[in-house]
């Protein structure tokens, strides 16, 4: 029996262990995950009769292989496209048309978290929610060969897995290969790699109306970075997610922003975000929502890739690190390319 043990239950990591799963025969897998839902920060809430994803926003059809995954293996009941385009706005706040060359902009009825749950949904992995995991160590195998283990907040041990994949944002990846118990000069070397790779931090509004907006696109794109808010989405039009003839707005801000108030109060925060949308889309009513929830994103977006050398030696020892940062482009369907990759990898030990 292969035992793999996966930490983080992102997108990527689903889309490795369905490979793993579906692949390897006698593959265990267990997944260690440290909050209380799936695929990361492509994530989910409800509220009464809203669903909205108020991390990533859609699911691009960029890559073939996710785009087959999503429409043809996995079951496509619920899945939603929205069809209105994505307009842009300057730092002076003036909207213009220009951006709808995004191609499908999925997602389900029930919200993004369904590409992780239906990925789950399809092998016989255990995943253990609010389990957080706070040391990796590297231990000797009865046959010789090193074996990893795994110790969570509440002094759990998890393991030993013959292969480790690693889905966390790459700063707390990091930190777990620097305090790792791995006697080999490419931990350090490893852990200084994954460092590098900054991020950006975004600070997510999100704002319920109970009247409908007369606009012609899904959401608003800052082009030249200026602006406090980044991106401004409409929830209400992927189907199911609002009431009809209302209207739910994901306002997020930039990075600098984000960075600046990120521990600020959360009721200043979304006021001023709200304040924001009422500006950029021209309807004072929005800077007084009826309802609203928030939510701080501190590793959001990776700024680039990672070295990929020693990401790559250390699949020898049966590390493997996956993610969107691992690609280099911090999109969702990038993540879930990624994780094919790895899964096929550790399937086909290659």
């Amino acid at each position: 029996m292969t035992d793999v043990g996966i930490v983080g239950a992102g997108a990527g990591a689903a889309a490795a262990a369905f490979v793993v799963d579906g692949t390897v025969p006698d593959a265990d897998v267990t997944v260690l995950e440290k909050s209380g839902g799936l695929c990361g920060r492509a994530a989910t809430r409800r509220h009464g009769d809203l669903t909205y994803d108020y991390g990533a926003n859609y699911l691009k059809s960029d890559d073939d292989r996710v785009v087959e995954l999503i429409t043809e293996t996995l079951d496509d009941e619920g899945l939603v496209d929205v069809t209105e385009p994505v307009y842009t706005f300057e730092a002076d706040g003036a909207v213009s048309p220009g951006r709808d060359a995004d191609g499908h902009k999925w997602s389900y009825r029930q919200g993004l978290t369904q590409i992780a749950k239906r990925l789950f949904g399809r092998t016989d992995a255990t995943v253990h929610r609010r389990t957080r995991v706070e040391a990796v160590r590297r231990v000797d195998g009865a046959d010789g060969d090193g074996r990893w283990e795994l110790d969570d907040a509440d002094g759990e041990t998890h393991g030993p897995f013959d292969v480790l994949l690693m889905n966390p944002p790459a700063p707390q990846t990091a930190e777990l290969l620097r305090t790792a118990e791995w006697d080999d000069p490419l931990r350090e070397t490893l852990a200084e790699a994954v460092g590098a790779v900054e991020y950006r931090s975004v600070w997510t509004a999100v704002l319920r109306y109970p009247f409908a907006l007369d606009v012609p696109y899904y959401a608003l794109v800052n082009t030249d970075k200026e602006h406090a808010v980044g991106w401004i989405s409409r929830e209400e039009c992927k189907a199911g997610h609002v009431p009809d003839g209302e209207t739910l707005l994901v306002v997020q801000a930039n990075d600098a922003w984000s960075d600046a108030h990120y521990d600020d109060d959360p009721v200043e925060n979304v006021a001023s975000l709200a304040g924001h949308a009422a500006e950029i889309v021209g309807d004072e009513r929005l800077a007084d929502p009826a309802w609203t929830d928030h939510q701080g994103w501190r590793y959001a977006l990776p700024e680039g890739g990672v070295d990929r050398g020693p990401v790559d030696s250390a699949r020898d020892a049966g590390l493997y690190l996956l993610g969107d940062w691992v690609a280099g482009e911090g999109r969702l369907h990038a993540a879930i390319a990624n994780g094919l990759d790895v899964g096929e990898r550790v399937a086909y030990g290659i």
